[in-house]
């Protein structure tokens, strides 16, 4: 089956191989590191479950507690527990304890931000 959105043409490509010997050592020395791009993957991985998203979503409105979050998505404790550990984990959120509470939160501006970004994207 043919995708029709691709095109077999060659626009967009250059009709004569000349590379700029200037520019591409300009940007490899700008590259991070095959570790830093390892790890820069799998915190982009991070942002690919919708649950995990909508998560950010509201923390970046208001920090919550456990059981706004279930309200709020319609999920139950244990779906929303599991996705916050992997949030935490990967340092995307953070908790404070309150009694017996537990109070939720985007680690920092950050996360808030690419999250933003890529929604405004998105909406273009």
């Amino acid at each position: 089956m043919e995708n029709n959105n691709l095109e077999n043409n060659d626009e967009g490509v250059c009709e004569v191989f000349n590379s700029h010997e200037d520019a591409v050592e300009r940007v490899k020395g700008r590259m991070p590191s095959e570790e830093e791009y390892a790890e820069l993957s799998e915190f982009f991985k991070i942002f690919g479950n919708p649950t995990r998203l909508k998560i950010i979503s509201l923390l970046a409105v208001e920090d919550l507690c456990v059981c706004d979050i279930c309200d709020a998505l319609d999920l139950n404790q244990t779906t929303v527990s599991n996705q916050l550990r992997i949030l935490r984990a990967n340092n995307l959120v953070k908790y404070q304890k309150e009694g017996k509470m537990a109070r939720y939160s985007l680690t920092d501006l950050h996360i808030e931000m690419i999250y933003k970004v890529g929604l405004e994207h998105i909406l273009e």
